[in-house]
């Protein structure tokens, strides 16, 4: 598994968590009652604010947002928001979650299935462009998004060096 530095995993985690919040209304708005994908953005930041950790509140965060997830199946844009906040969350302890991101892609192409390739390439370069250089290798590398018949194929490349 590759390393990370502290310094880069608090910027993983925050970049995740800006991506994050810029799909987390597809889930708010749905299901505004439910507060757990924003209270694991909210851990995650927190983490970052104070490098303050705590296995179990991470832990709790992310298991939260992935529960709400579940309990929308159906809603794919509010599901993968969700997702994706359970996963920035789990930066903290595992910088790979960062590159979770990939449900905030899957996010917008749900709610935009009409305009789906041209919003998530927005999207997707607006990710990669909120990262320094060396970690923007690793994003580019691996992100897959591909046109397929049954439409945008989204995913992470997960490699000996994951």
């Amino acid at each position: 598994m590759k390393k990370y530095s502290l310094e880069d995993k608090k910027i993983l985690a925050s970049w995740a968590a800006d991506c994050v919040e810029r799909v987390l209304p597809f889930f708010e708005e749905s299901f505004p009652a439910d507060t757990r994908p924003r209270e694991a953005l909210r851990a995650c930041r927190e983490w970052v604010r104070t490098g303050v950790f705590s296995m179990a509140v991470i832990r709790a965060a992310s298991l939260g947002a992935h529960a709400a997830a579940r309990e929308v199946k159906g809603h794919d844009a509010a599901f993968n928001a969700a997702r994706a906040a359970g996963q920035a969350v789990g930066t903290a302890h595992v910088p790979q979650h960062a590159f979770g991101v990939f449900y905030a892609l899957r996010a917008v192409a749900a709610a935009f299935p009409d305009d789906a390739e041209h919003r998530v390439a927005e999207e997707y370069a607006w990710q990669a462009g909120g990262l320094p250089e060396h970690l923007r290798k690793e994003y580019l590398k691996r992100m897959k998004v591909e046109k397929r018949k049954s439409g945008l194929f989204i995913t992470i490349v997960k490699d000996a060096d994951f």
